[in-house]
């Protein structure tokens, strides 16, 4: 692997990991136009790490007070501040973490066809789209309830189809169910936590099971690239979203998914 694609892989999985237009979709047409080889799960490790760092740089604030409201309710035993979003990420983990293992004992070979993928792309575009349009913008972080986060929790389920894209599909439910614009991104950012995490961790024991060759320049320089862009991602997702709605990102998957259907066929 050159640097090169060390570089557009870093930023590419950056950008897409918080946007609602599809990694694997991005990574699987990536290849397909300019005929790279695999990058290795090393390199997969290292970029998923860079991300996961994004998001809990740029939230540390709001995790730090959630870790310590929980701590405190688990030893006053009542509820305290903000200790229930500490649940509400775990509660809104395990629909996908259950799914993921039982993708993972019957196999995914089928689900990554591009074929797949870019019906995926299209298809949730077009729901993204619809709850944007319907959606009325009313309720704020305050009003989340364990209906909401077990709903967007077994949205992110489909996520573990390539092309859903786990932020488009958790934004999209979050808007379906009322959700403000920013409300129902920030919520599927801070949800990102535990299933890239997760995914990560998989990903480093596969890797390390494996005993191949690393290259630990290109791993860092993946981390601090897919880091720099995955924040500023987030940053401005967030600043944005209210302003210029998704639509932009529902054209975006459009185009995007003709074009995978264009190598299908």
């Amino acid at each position: 692997m050159d640097w090169v694609q060390v570089v557009v892989l870093a930023v590419l999985q950056g950008f897409t990991e918080f946007l609602p237009i599809s990694s694997s979709a991005h990574l699987i047409l990536l290849p397909l136009l300019v005929d790279w080889p695999d990058q290795g799960l090393a390199f997969d490790v290292a970029v998923h790490v860079g991300t996961l760092l994004a998001v809990l740089v740029y939230f540390r604030r709001d995790l730090s007070r959630m870790c310590r409201d929980w701590l405190h309710s688990i030893a006053t035993g009542r509820r305290v501040g903000d200790s229930v979003w500490v649940w509400y990420l775990v509660v809104g983990t395990v629909p996908v973490a259950l799914c993921g293992l039982v993708l993972s004992a019957i196999g995914t070979v089928s689900l990554r066809s591009a074929s797949v993928i870019a019906a995926a792309t299209i298809f949730f575009a077009l729901l993204l789209w619809w709850s944007d349009r319907r959606n009325r913008g009313a309720r704020g972080e305050a009003d989340i309830s364990w209906r909401d986060v077990l709903i967007i929790g077994a949205a992110q389920a489909l996520a573990l189809i390539p092309g859903t894209s786990r932020a488009g599909v958790t934004i999209t439910a979050g808007l379906a169910l009322g959700l403000k614009r920013e409300t129902a991104a920030r919520f599927s950012f801070l949800l990102s936590i535990p299933v890239v995490a997760l995914a990560g961790l998989l990903e480093a024991l596969e890797a390390w099971s494996s005993q191949t060759p690393v290259a630990w320049d290109a791993m860092f320089a993946g981390s601090i690239i897919s880091f720099v862009c995955a924040y500023a991602t987030i940053h401005f997702f967030l600043k944005l979203v209210e302003r210029v709605g998704l639509f932009p990102f529902v054209v975006y998957r459009l185009v995007l998914g003709v074009v995978l259907l264009g190598f299908v066929v």
